[in-house]
């Protein structure tokens, strides 16, 4: 592939709903460009795109793809993103460094609930668009309908500048509203009869929108003249890029109808990256902000936007050239973790396959691998003029299981892999459990959790399962008590003997444990102290009630007995936890769950079902606000009521409810819950 100049690149993200055929559609625009001479097909497991064994065997999309094509003169580089929820992560980071998005809609199903999430996660990043209607071809496909709910919902700039002639089985080519033009089976036309009047309406909406982008434009239009047609595309363009005009395409991609009018209007219509708003880079050292042209003369400036395991060549890192430009076999500074890094081999990635390039140029995306250091959102730079480019925000993890190795000795491999993966998807989130010992997984849903044990089993040989974690539930007391302690052992030599009065008293919630010595005239001898504290907090550690571990107490040491010979730090400590334990029991104690801040948000219409369903959950209300048309819930909810919230909130609002939760405190568990804790814990230590 030959090497492009900023102008001729285009960077394309495709985005829409899971099952709306973006897939296909880069694999019709590949074959269509003899980027490939094969028509991949999802379904059996030979596109270009979906090349992961877990996308294969699912068919679905896991990952972002990248593939470049060569289109009359310009290079497309595709970004195809994950349809489904739960690899929201994936499309974070193709719309960060995409110039504009390609909205794929069905033509049967429409407007979906991931429809509606890509388009705002393009409007966060302020892009311009073009929607294409796909699926032309299927049974029940209707344009009309579907354009109509996509002005209902995202406005009036969406424009058809291109419309379908027939529909499902009949559906065999469109109409041009610019040219006015039709193709039908690839080849020119004459416009249907019935379709005139509609291009004709279409036409006049294009042409208003295309005279209201340009004031010259707009000047000749109310005065009445005729606008070329090189004046129209000119205006459209404009608009296109200030995102005053959407343009919709229609066609099929299984069919590989309208493909090749829809990449024309992407060179005609998307920006370059030269066109694009200029990207805000910091200097790490001084702090200061400059705005970073894509500049071909320019400092380099790159950013790594996805981190990939290649079974051949290991570590893939890809990354857009925002400045500059990157050589094969160079040394570049890694700003964000202050290291140099040596780059290697540069690539062009096409689906798995890689193809070796001298350099890349500005605004171009591409491949190097066995980076040392370099991960994902990291800035490349020279070291001379270091830049720090903004990364892609995850989102953060919402479900989380306890992963439990399915053969003893794997733990280590667990770990190891796991991380490794982490690497891979920000999204995802391995921590340990101090209070349980459990290793935790999160996950943004039960399918990214469950595609993660799968690559853990593929790629590193080990089997896990997931069950749910334990609620890390803590142990105090309410009320005061003195208690005594007294270890005595005589076993015909040398005996032990400890000896211990403790006063047991409650402590604030979060004041921890402290250890007071009131200790006077040598009653327990002061070499012996040290060994009544560590009793104690070894005992707290272990839990008395329920085997969970004690906070808010202070034990104080005030009196106690020692034997001259007897004696020893083994047998005061043995004695202060007898009575350490027995004060416990006898001084009011309760179990404490984690109580965790949870916002909710969620179209209005749901309100009422969320607030029910957090109210079944022990959930207390504390607020609900308005924002940007959507309601905010604020309540505080027990963690163990909150394990599988992603799930139930996605059920309840069709996946189109978020939330985020924090620690915030823990509060007593309600005695009949605390009761039924207890007796299983004591079950499972029997």
């Amino acid at each position: 592939m030959k090497s492009y100049t900023v102008d001729k690149i285009r960077n394309i993200v495709l985005v829409g709903h899971g099952g709306c055929g973006k897939t296909m559609l880069a694999e019709a625009m590949l074959y269509d460009t003899k980027a490939v001479d094969r028509f991949g097909q999802v379904d059996d497991g030979t596109s270009v795109m979906d090349h992961d064994p877990e996308e294969v065997k699912r068919k679905i999309s896991i990952n972002t793809s990248l593939a470049p094509v060569e289109f009359e003169n310009h290079k497309i580089n595709l970004l195809d993103t994950p349809g489904f929820f739960d690899f929201v992560g994936e499309v974070k980071a193709g719309v960060r460094v995409a110039d504009a998005g390609l909205v794929v809609v069905c033509a049967a199903s429409g407007v979906e609930v991931g429809t509606e999430k890509v388009w705002n996660y393009l409007d966060e990043r302020d892009l311009p668009r073009i929607v294409f209607i796909n699926k032309m071809d299927r049974e029940n496909a209707n344009f009309y309908q579907v354009y109509d709910a996509l002005k209902g919902k995202f406005g009036s700039r969406l424009i058809p500048v291109a419309i379908p002639i027939g529909a499902a089985e009949s559906f065999n080519g469109y109409v041009d509203v610019i040219t006015g033009k039709a193709y039908i089976d690839g080849k020119e036309a004459e416009v249907p009869a019935e379709l005139k009047d509609q291009v004709e309406e279409y036409y006049h909406l294009l042409l208003e929108a295309a005279a209201e982008a340009d004031d010259d434009l707009l000047t000749k239009y109310l005065e009445g003249e005729d606008l070329t047609k090189e004046e129209v595309l000119s205006g459209f363009r404009k608009g296109t890029m200030a995102k005053q005009i959407i343009p919709v395409i229609c066609g099929s991609a299984v069919k590989r109808i309208g493909i090749d009018n829809l990449m024309k209007k992407a060179v005609e219509v998307l920006p370059s990256p030269a066109d694009s708003q200029p990207e805000l880079a910091t200097n790490p050292q001084s702090k200061e902000e400059t705005q970073l042209q894509a500049d071909a003369n320019g400092p380099v400036a790159a950013l790594v936007f996805k981190t990939m395991a290649d079974p051949f060549v290991g570590k893939l890192t890809l990354f857009r050239v925002y400045s500059g430009k990157v050589n094969s076999d160079s040394s570049l500074w890694n700003a964000t973790r202050n290291q140099e890094e040596r780059i290697g081999q540069l690539f062009l990635v096409k689906g798995k396959t890689q193809i070796p390039v001298p350099a890349l140029e500005t605004g171009d995306i591409g491949a190097v691998a066995k980076l040392q250091v370099t991960n994902t959102n990291d800035t490349l730079c020279a070291k001379a003029t270091p830049f720090l480019l903004a990364g892609a925000e995850f989102p953060n993890p919402k479900l989380t299981m306890a992963v439990v190795a399915k053969a003893k000795g794997d733990e280590e491999k667990i770990s190891s892999g796991l991380n490794r993966l982490v690497d891979e998807d920000p999204t995802i989130k391995v921590e340990k459990d101090t209070t349980t010992k459990e290793q935790l997984l999160s996950g943004i849903g039960d399918l990214h959790l469950e595609v993660i044990v799968s690559k853990l089993q593929k790629k590193f040989g080990v089997q896990v399962e997931l069950k749910d974690p334990k609620v890390p539930y803590k142990e105090t007391i309410k009320g005061t008590v003195k208690v005594e302690g007294k270890h005595k052992k005589q076993s015909g030599g040398r005996g032990q003997y400890g000896h211990v009065w403790l006063e047991l008293e409650p402590l604030p919630s979060g004041g921890g444990f402290e250890f007071v010595d009131k200790i006077f005239g040598g009653a327990v001898p002061r070499q012996f102290i040290p060994a009544v504290e560590k009793g104690i907090r070894e005992t707290m550690e272990e839990g008395v009630l329920a085997g969970y571990p004690v906070v808010d107490v202070r034990a104080t040491l005030y009196d106690g007995s020692y034997h001259s010979v007897d004696s020893s730090e083994m047998a005061f400590k043995i004695a202060a936890s007898m009575a350490f334990k027995k004060g416990f029991m006898d001084s009011n104690p309760v179990l404490l769950e984690p109580i965790f801040n949870v916002t909710v948000t969620v179209p209005e219409e749901y309100m009422g079902d969320i607030i029910g369903d957090l109210n079944k959950k022990r959930g207390r209300i504390l607020g609900m606000d308005p924002h940007n048309g959507l309601q905010v819930i604020k309540a505080q909810v027990p963690l163990s009521e909150m394990f599988k919230y992603a799930i139930d909130l996605r059920s309840i609002t069709q996946g189109r409810g978020e939330f985020e939760m924090e620690f915030d405190h823990f509060e007593e568990v309600p005695a009949n819950q605390a009761e039924s804790i207890i007796a299983a814990a004591k079950e499972n230590a029997e």
